[in-house]
């Protein structure tokens, strides 16, 4: 049975309720019909209960390699639901991330939706009323299963729209074999960065830590930094405080003790991509970057002695670590909440989130694959990032300025850190950015 809600849609039992009474209606017509036409009827209702469903999946591509790529991952996940669900085939569309959410956005605008898709983004669709709620296609069991903040994470007014399909969180990644050769210890602190940083410019590691605030993944690094300074991009209500006086102290940290010193690297910190900061870390050219998984198979590859650590705060007790998640969504407009919901329903089963997260290093967002990865022998590095996710703070999701806004960060946050600029003056100028995103009638100051 799906949940029943007033007011906003139905469950998924109670459509199958209101279907059975419905179709019991329309045979009895039909027989009515029939007899009265005295054999003139038709078998288009038959045809129509034997009609195939066919979905169709919009997802990012998640692997760097074509024996790494998502589409084996869809390829064995389809075939085996196909099996068990005759009448219900599934296309999935694989798109390289920097290209799907455009590739969707545009599928929308122009009619042709969906069934599902995986997205950077769900507010924009919910708040058009474009999405089904998550209580429309899932089981009570599977939604239940969801790790709470990255549930909590996908709702809009208390509804869940935004269901978690991928996450991860941050770690400070250092290289072993510098960290040992220059004496050093994982920091703890952001005085302690700047000590190790210093050891390892003496030693001429090019990048002695890796900042990349360039447009690939800037609102990441910089989020990282703010939770580590006490702040970040929303307060507790979540009200946008990016100009905040911690944020404004931190930026400037960042500027003067980093970016000022040299201690980030030849390429300036608005111009260094993450791929580019990753790959350097893997050549053994970076001593330290805050990185996310996937970073240690790239290591690993390259035989890179690596080890993690906590993300360095201001202090030893700073605030939490990044966390980001991507949405899986449902869209209204193809029409199929009962085929759609039965495939997230196996999506979601523990054996496909545990291949899913183990063939591209992620971490699982359900409760029964992530209490079976942290039982498992092994993985000890990949545990590590799983016990940070329950106190991670998510990108402002549910907000539909925080698209817009994400992408101001990208293109105009290096500026802060950047040779005559001014932190203050550009977190004021993005503040007035995200409060003119949420209340469009304002301008754009």
């Amino acid at each position: 049975m799906r949940r029943h809600h007033e007011g906003r849609g139905e469950g998924r039992g109670d459509r199958r309720g209101r279907g059975a009474a419905r179709s019991a209606t329309a045979l009895a017509v039909v027989l009515a019909l029939a007899a009265a036409l005295a054999g003139c009827g038709s078998d288009s209702a038959e045809e129509s209960a034997d009609e195939e469903v066919a979905l169709r999946l919009v997802a990012p591509e998640y692997g760097d390699s074509a024996k790494t790529s998502s589409k084996g991952y869809w390829k064995r996940v389809v075939a085996s639901f196909e099996k068990g669900h005759p009448g219900t085939t599934v296309d999935v569309e694989v798109h390289p991330w920097r290209t799907v959410d455009k590739v969707l956005a545009r599928q929308v605008a122009t009619g042709d939706a969906p069934d599902l898709a995986i997205s950077g983004t769900y507010a924009s669709y919910a708040a058009d009323g474009r999405l089904y709620r998550a209580d429309d296609l899932l089981s009570i069991g599977t939604q239940a299963d969801f790790l709470p903040p990255l549930a909590r994470a996908g709702e809009m007014q208390r509804v869940q729209y935004g269901m978690p399909f991928a996450a991860s969180t941050r770690l400070l990644f250092y290289n072993r074999d510098l960290f040992e050769e220059a004496g050093l210890t994982p920091p703890k602190t952001w005085d302690g960065v700047r000590g190790a940083a210093e050891a390892l410019k003496k030693r001429d590691v090019p990048y002695p830590y890796a900042l990349p605030l360039g447009p690939e993944e800037a609102q990441a690094e910089t989020l990282n930094w703010l939770l580590s300074g006490g702040s970040g991009y929303t307060d507790d209500l979540g009200s946008y405080t990016l100009d905040s006086p911690e944020n404004v102290e931190t930026v400037g940290w960042l500027k003067k003790e980093l970016v000022g010193e040299g201690l980030t690297g030849p390429t300036p910190p608005g111009e260094l991509d993450r791929a580019d900061a990753y790959a350097a870390f893997a050549k053994g050219r970076v001593g330290m970057v805050n990185g996310h998984p996937s970073l240690m198979r790239a290591a690993e590859r390259s035989g890179v002695r690596y080890g993690v650590a906590p993300v360095p705060g201001r202090t030893e007790d700073a605030g939490a670590t990044l966390g980001v998640t991507d949405w899986m969504i449902g869209f209204r407009q193809a029409g199929h909440p009962e085929e759609a919901g039965a495939f997230l329903d196996h999506v979601y089963s523990e054996k496909n989130v545990l291949a899913f997260t183990r063939a591209h290093d992620l971490l699982p967002v359900t409760h029964t694959a992530s209490d079976t990865l942290t039982a498992a022998p092994g993985n000890t590095t990949l545990r590590r990032f799983l016990a940070e996710l329950p106190e991670a703070r998510l990108y402002p999701s549910e907000k539909t300025s925080w698209p817009e806004l994400s992408t101001r960060i990208k293109s105009g946050l290096a500026d802060a850190v950047a040779p005559g600029g001014s932190p203050k003056a550009v977190l004021s100028r993005l503040q007035r950015h995200a409060a003119a995103y949420e209340n469009p009638q304002a301008g754009n100051g």
